[in-house]
């Protein structure tokens, strides 16, 4: 069990007879799941997601895998496999497909849809090809057999990827539910199938690995559904995933059952929910589903709103709502249950917004309050079960962060896999299998890639601490006009603060030191205004530290006086 520094040095000829893995997602975060197979000069994709932003990365909408190690190699890209349709493993398909559009995208029915979704946004046409579990498909070097997986979302797969160098399962997102909304368990006899004809490298969901025994079953949450609901006496405000079909329609069936009409908020919430209702994964009784627009007409007591924002998005609808910013409004006598488990980073935001909805009067039901949620990742004596199976002879945990893996890691060696054969590894380290065994042997440059708006990957870590330097600190703008000929302070210096949290008038006690450090530098034969404005940003710098302990941005502009004819 390794985890390894390296610093990006050249990596060593593939030989014909190896495979190497490499994950640019998904190992250390929740989220921005994406690996990558090479054998043989070609390059096999497993899912492409995005990571979402936290509090100390302000302005970012999404943050996407770094696709710098196969950039200068797309034409060899076989296809990009997507083992589910949630964000995390999906979201950033559109932005690899932007660098070679003809890479065939491969799914399931209900993923491809969601995907198909957000390429249109982006005006791109994909050449994609729909699979599902027991088909065996060929793409150049990689014959992939699509296993049936349960997990919070309909369709998820597994994928076992055989080459010539060996066997690799990757279980995607996953759990082992023996009593599935829609029937359909994960297939344990495909795995114990290729356990028996040899599994050499098995890479596993860490997500719920620290949590002992089994995940609770996702029927396990009806009754505490059907109270909830039963007993509101005005409106019901549901929010969960946009892609958490089974949520929903265990919402939907709780509300026709207590004579309730629904209505999707939210615009990704009603563009999934309708492909999922289209193709047969959501089932809405007739007359049980209304618009946003006719919630109006309806008493409280006859309305369930399901809505987006579960984990407190800004600009989701729970959270306009929550700030009185949306149509929808909430007040005394409303339910609002929030659906889904706190993702880690977005803790602060969910409890924002839980205290916001307090406020206005609302009663609030959380997983911390009753159980309204279930996760869809296997817990422990689930991955126990797992390797005990598919019996690996290594593994390489994935999906969680650093805590994760390591558990995940712990219980691989608990049923019998070498310590030496386990590999904990974080973003962009290579593991290379040959002859049946998988060792480390370097690293690839693996950093985050920023959504800002319409820029991607302009958004670098320094222009990152600028925005939360303004953001807690505040700015500060000194503004001195100089004259070189006669070495001399002419105007100013002037500070103007914003964001700082203190009147103007306090920096009259650092104008004559600034003023008096220009002079100096000035005399001393300094004619260069970006030189003279690092002097005047220390100078300011040291004495706002000292007398104010605060570290605000300060942006010096010295000006030079023209020159006499």
């Amino acid at each position: 069990m390794t985890i390894t520094e390296t610093q990006y040095q050249a990596l060593p000829e593939l030989k014909d007879d190896a495979l190497r893995v490499v994950a640019l997602g998904g190992l250390g975060d929740i989220g921005r799941n994406m690996t990558v197979l090479e054998h043989r000069g070609k390059l096999l994709v497993v899912d492409c997601g995005v990571l979402f932003p936290e509090e100390t990365q302000p302005g970012i909408d999404l943050i996407l895998p770094d696709f710098t190690y196969i950039r200068d190699r797309l034409e060899d890209v076989e296809a990009i496999v997507l083992t589910h349709g949630h964000e995390d493993h999906i979201g950033a398909v559109p932005y690899l497909l932007r660098e070679r559009q003809d890479i065939p995208v491969v799914g399931s029915q209900l993923t491809l849809a969601f995907v198909e979704g957000k390429l249109k946004e982006h005006r791109i046409t994909a050449k994609t090809q729909i699979v599902k579990e027991g088909m065996v498909e060929k793409y150049g070097e990689f014959t992939i057999e699509f296993i049936a997986v349960n997990h919070s979302i309909p369709d998820a797969l597994a994928v076992a990827v055989t080459t010539s160098a060996g066997t690799v399962v990757i279980t995607g997102d996953f759990k082992m539910d023996q009593l599935p909304l829609d029937g359909r368990v994960t297939d344990l006899n495909a795995l114990a199938r290729l356990g028996d004809s040899g599994v050499d490298l098995f890479l596993v969901d860490s997500t719920n690995a620290e949590v002992p025994g089994f995940v609770t079953s996702e029927r396990d949450i009806i009754p505490t559904l059907d109270q909830v609901i039963g007993n509101a006496s005005g409106r019901v405000i549901v929010a969960s995933f946009a892609s958490h079909v089974h949520r929903v329609q265990q919402v939907i069936d709780v509300a026709t059952a207590h004579n309730r009409k629904v209505a999707f908020v939210g615009r990704s919430m009603v563009r999934n929910m309708a492909l999922a209702s289209d193709l047969g994964y959501l089932q809405i009784p007739d007359k049980a589903l209304i618009t946003p627009d006719e919630i109006a007409d309806l008493p409280d007591d006859q309305a369930v709103l399901i809505c987006t924002g579960s984990q407190g998005e800004p600009m989701a609808a729970l959270a306009r709502i929550a700030n009185q910013d949306h149509t929808i409004s909430v007040g005394p006598g409303d339910t609002v249950i929030l659906a889904s488990s706190l993702i880690p980073g977005n803790e602060n935001a969910v409890y924002r917004i839980i205290n916001d909805l307090t406020r206005l009067g609302a009663h609030v039901v959380h997983k911390g309050n009753a159980l309204v949620h279930v996760s869809g990742h296997a817990a422990a004596g689930e991955l126990l079960y797992c390797y005990n199976i598919v019996k690996p002879k290594n593994v390489m945990p994935i999906h969680g962060e650093w805590r994760h893996l390591r558990a995940n890691a712990d219980l691989a060696i608990r049923t019998g896999v070498p310590q030496a054969n386990v590999m904990l590894v974080g973003d962009g380290m290579v593991v290379e299998l040959r002859n049946g065994q998988a060792e480390i042997i370097g690293d690839v440059p693996c950093g985050y890639v920023y959504v800002d708006g319409a820029s991607v990957g302009e958004v670098s870590e320094s222009l990152l601490k600028d925005r939360r330097v303004l953001g807690e600190d505040g700015f500060l703008s000194i503004v001195a006009a100089v004259d070189f000929a006669s070495r001399s302070v002419i105007a100013g210096p002037e500070i103007h603060a914003r964001g700082f949290g203190k009147d103007d008038s306090i920096f009259a006690q650092v104008l004559p030191t600034i003023e008096s450090t220009l002079n100096l530098a000035l005399k001393d034969g300094v004619t260069d205004t970006h030189q003279l404005g690092q002097l005047v940003r220390r100078v300011t710098g040291k004495w706002v530290g000292e007398k104010h302990r605060r570290r605000p941005m300060i942006v010096p502009l010295i000006i030079e006086a023209p020159k006499q004819n």
